[in-house]
């Protein structure tokens, strides 16, 4: 009987470290694939399949934007940078509720935490200090912010879903004043 336990005993942690591979699955794309699995079991367009790629994406970004913004508001030296953390974390808070919301109304799958990439950009930006940190910052917010703009600013036009293109037209303004005040604070940042 004692040997049997011992047997139980010692493989029982590698039944538990092969089942750890959910886990190891990146947040977006399995969301990406939750969203292509119900998109192939349902008569779906093309176009919906893309409001659905854009809101898994506008969420990701947003995500990641939230998390580098709150580092930013403890790490950055500069107040314009400081400034402009706390814009971007206290208006993407909204946008992040109101498009979870909207992906649980019309059965989109959102990534619940960042993707491989964006973690180690984020670990990336948290090994920096003073300047080159805010420099990293402004610099990863900008990128993001030039792809959301151009991405909201399709989508308020193109999506298929009128609550999707309303979503989109509402927060365009928005992230092109983070940009702008990104580009502004970049450019007071000493050289």
């Amino acid at each position: 009987m004692r040997a049997s336990q011992l047997t139980a005993l010692l493989v029982l942690p590698l039944f538990t470290a092969c089942s750890g591979g959910e886990s190891n699955k990146d947040p977006v794309a399995e969301a990406k694939f939750q969203n292509e699995k119900r998109i192939g079991n349902e008569d779906i367009t093309a176009k919906q399949e893309r409001d659905a790629e854009f809101m898994v994406t506008a969420a990701n970004r947003g995500l990641f934007d939230l998390e580098i913004s709150q580092i930013a508001k403890r790490k950055a030296t500069s107040p314009d940078v400081k400034y402009v953390a706390e814009a971007v974390a206290s208006q993407h808070g909204p946008m992040q509720a109101e498009l979870k919301s909207l992906a649980e109304k019309k059965s989109i799958v959102l990534p619940a935490s960042l993707g491989g990439d964006q973690a180690k950009l984020v670990g990336e930006l948290t090994a920096l200090n003073g300047t080159a940190f805010d420099r990293k910052y402004l610099e990863l917010l900008e990128e993001t912010h030039k792809k959301g703009v151009d991405e909201f600013d399709d989508m308020s036009e193109d999506a298929y879903d009128g609550d999707i293109r309303a979503l989109a037209a509402k927060y365009l303004p928005t992230l092109k004043s983070h940009r702008e005040a990104a580009d502004q604070a970049a450019d007071k940042l000493p050289k």
